[in-house]
């Protein structure tokens, strides 16, 4: 068996979500036709199971502190799989749409066990936060007009601010080295906060231009240097040889394109056939569907375009809504945008049709769950055998590397949203030739939330509190607030 040599893309230290440098001379290694999990296989499918509930309950965080969780469970202490080829998938993963750590456990799963293994380990992944969102969904419609809850709400609300800031620097950071990558940045910003062009117009134009100049001037994109020093990490228990391989054929490709549409799509239809075309189930099911394809660079990049269309144009919920949604998505441990979740139920809640309330509200979270997930499935399924030859493509890196300059636009357009709509209770609509934006009125600015906010700020960046217990903090700052009579809503 032909064994793959390190390369200095496989040895470099990788940014979770941003994307992979390309190598200069692609190095790729023979792909086995056929090598399956076999008695070799130093992991039982019992204990692989047991083993992705806990990393599970884990996942709270972001995709960094997701990813960290299984860099550590994975590849530190249980040394089921190596460094260099933890690292391999999580280059791959980054260049899809969707949750990137979800999707890499979902690969890595499929590589200690194929098929079963990848839908075991990226379905317990998303399995705790479904059920705590739908739990906290439905308090916060049962109870969510009582001073308390509305107080604490209001306070995981203000704290959001903060840890969006927090994202924009970050990714700034890491995606922003050179002036062509920047100006894409600030002119994506201004495109979806100044102009309203819709999102996935700007991720097309964004991946257009970074491609274009990749093609025509690659030193406006600069390639990071790797790190020094030999492949990380101590040796696997499993050898590269004995994970799983599938050869990439065109029979191969159909099938699984076949039964991945076949399951995404048949629930909206089923739905859509019961329920109507103009049922909001059919209408989450097509939208929700149709946002798990353009979800480039992460929640924060597409809860842009969910809360502009999910508040302006379905009215599903309250712009204040769409911020609380996000503050319980935080606490709760799976990807950031099951926040979707809480969306579907409440605009099912209100818009039940002919059905109870609760039960349209739980049987629209529940489908645009799995309408959300059932791609990142098909995503990694279907390309993992030409992870390789996707990894050595010039162009791709370059398309994503425009991208995920846009993304830092997109995440900064997010917070003014957030904080027009969280830090003052009127604004009103500006609409001049090609300009359209939210003003807010300064009249109406609200003091509690901005100390909240505030407060979450100096935690993060100047205590370094992590996000859940900087939320935990500012839940308590909105419920004594609230107690003690100051508006907080």
């Amino acid at each position: 068996m032909t064994r793959e040599t390190p390369s200095e893309q496989d040895t470099a230290p990788l940014t979770p979500g941003l994307a992979p440098d390309p190598d200069p001379v692609p190095s790729q290694a023979p792909v086995p036709t056929s090598i399956r999990p076999s008695e070799q296989t130093a992991v039982a499918f019992g204990t692989a199971v047991r083993a992705w509930f806990l990393i599970s309950l884990q996942t709270f965080g972001g995709p960094a502190g997701q990813i960290a969780v299984m860099q550590r469970t994975l590849v530190d202490e249980k040394r089921w799989i190596g460094q260099r080829r933890f690292l391999h998938a999580l280059n791959y993963c980054t260049l899809l749409p969707g949750p990137e750590a979800q999707q890499l456990a979902t690969y890595v799963g499929w590589l200690l066990h194929g098929t079963r293994g990848g839908l075991v380990a990226g379905g317990l992944f998303v399995l705790p936060g479904v059920v705590a969102l739908l739990a906290l969904s439905a308090v916060y419609v049962a109870f969510g007009d009582t001073t308390a809850i509305t107080a604490v709400f209001a306070g995981l609300a203000a704290a959001v601010l903060a840890i969006v800031v927090q994202a924009v620097i970050r990714v700034a950071r890491k995606a922003l080295d050179s002036r062509a990558l920047i100006a894409i940045a600030v002119a994506s910003f201004a495109a979806l906060a100044l102009f309203g062009v819709p999102f996935p117009i700007v991720v097309a134009l964004a991946g257009l231009t970074g491609w274009a100049l990749g093609r025509w001037r690659p030193s406006a994109l600069p390639r990071k240097k790797a790190a020094d020093g030999p492949d990380a990490g101590s040796a696997p228990v499993i050898s590269d040889d004995v994970l799983h391989h599938e050869t990439p054929t065109t029979r191969r490709t159909l099938k699984v394109l076949l039964v991945g549409l076949l399951v995404w799509g048949v629930p909206v239809a089923v739905v859509a056939l019961l329920t109507g075309a103009g049922s909001v189930f059919t209408e989450q099911g097509l939208f929700f569907s149709g946002a798990a394809v353009v979800t480039f660079g992460g929640a924060y990049a597409v809860l842009a375009y969910v809360a502009q269309q999910a508040v302006e144009v379905y009215g599903w919920l309250g712009p204040r809504e769409m911020v609380r949604g996000l503050a319980l998505a935080e606490t709760t441990p799976g990807p950031l945008i099951m926040v979707v979740q809480f969306v579907a139920f409440l605009g099912a809640y209100r818009n039940p049709g002919a059905l109870d309330p609760w039960v349209a509200a739980v049987l629209a979270s529940l489908l645009v769950t799995w309408v959300t997930f059932v791609p990142s499935f098909l995503f990694v399924f279907l390309g993992a055998p030409y992870m390789e030859r996707l990894r050595g493509n010039r162009s791709l890196s370059a398309a994503l590397s425009g991208i995920t300059a846009a993304v830092v636009g997109v995440i900064a357009n997010l917070g003014v949203y957030f904080a027009v709509h969280t830090l003052f209770n009127e604004t009103r609509h500006v609409a001049s030739g090609p300009l359209a934006f939210e003003l807010p009125d300064p009249a109406t600015l609200r003091p509690v939330p901005l100390v909240i906010a505030l407060v979450a700020a100096v935690l993060l960046f100047r205590v370094k509190w992590s996000v859940l217990r900087t939320l935990g903090v500012c839940a308590l700052l909105g419920l004594a607030a609230g107690l003690a009579g100051l508006p907080v809503s």
